[in-house]
């Protein structure tokens, strides 16, 4: 159930970036590095990136990925 939940927290907020984007644009100005690397319109490429990156982050925890990740990767340093 726990995973459940982060999963619609992340879509809620992956929809309240993509719907708020430009008053997040408004509050942050213009970010250097995104318009330098992904053209004209980069930093609101930038904020949908970052939305996208939230909901694939809480479906893969909610799937279970992340954690397998790292179990193989960083696990065997932990002891996990």
């Amino acid at each position: 159930m726990n995973r459940f939940v982060v999963f619609a927290i992340g879509f809620v907020v992956t929809i309240l970036i993509l719907k708020c984007r430009w008053k997040i644009k408004e509050f942050t100005g213009e970010i250097a590095f995104a318009e330098a690397y992904l053209g004209v319109g980069g930093t609101n490429r930038f904020i949908i990136l970052m939305a996208f990156l939230v909901f694939v982050g809480s479906l893969m925890y909610a799937l279970g990925t992340i954690q397998g990740i790292l179990k193989g990767t960083v696990g065997r340093f932990f002891g996990v």
